[in-house]
């Protein structure tokens, strides 16, 4: 039996879910997982838009950081996460992945660049130019 895959959102949604729930086999060794709905496509191009902005406007330490360097920074931020001393020298965080992060980890990770970029003076492009019309 395949099963549907469907956000939850409003009560016939939860409806629904029970009811294909108690249909389900439990026999046939069914797995059901509940997470978190992923990066919409609008969050996605908002956060690269930022990320450009501020590698374009800011200096870190002397140094100008890619988007994806910031990215690095602002996520490490967003999880709390721990650096270690690296093989060679220097520091390495402990990476995340942005891939699979949920629209709630998105919105913590907005506030954090936000209030970086007004500490920075950093002016974002509009909502607009970034094609965001969530």
């Amino acid at each position: 039996m395949s099963l549907p895959s469907f956000p939850l959102r409003t009560e016939q949604d939860r409806a629904r879910a029970i009811q294909i729930l108690h249909k389900v086999d439990l026999t046939q060794g069914i797995t059901w997982t509940m997470r978190e709905e992923v990066r919409s496509d609008a969050q996605n191009r908002r956060m690269w838009a930022m990320l450009r902005d501020v590698a374009k406007q800011v200096v870190w330490h002397g140094k100008k950081l890619s988007d994806e360097d910031w990215k690095h920074v602002f996520s490490a931020s967003v999880e709390q996460q721990r650096a270690v001393p690296g093989l060679d020298g220097g520091f390495v965080v402990l990476g995340v992945s942005t891939r699979k992060k949920s629209k709630k980890w998105f919105n913590d990770m907005f506030e954090v660049v936000e209030a970086f970029a007004a500490e920075h003076q950093v002016k974002f492009q509009t909502a607009d130019h970034w094609g965001i019309h969530e």
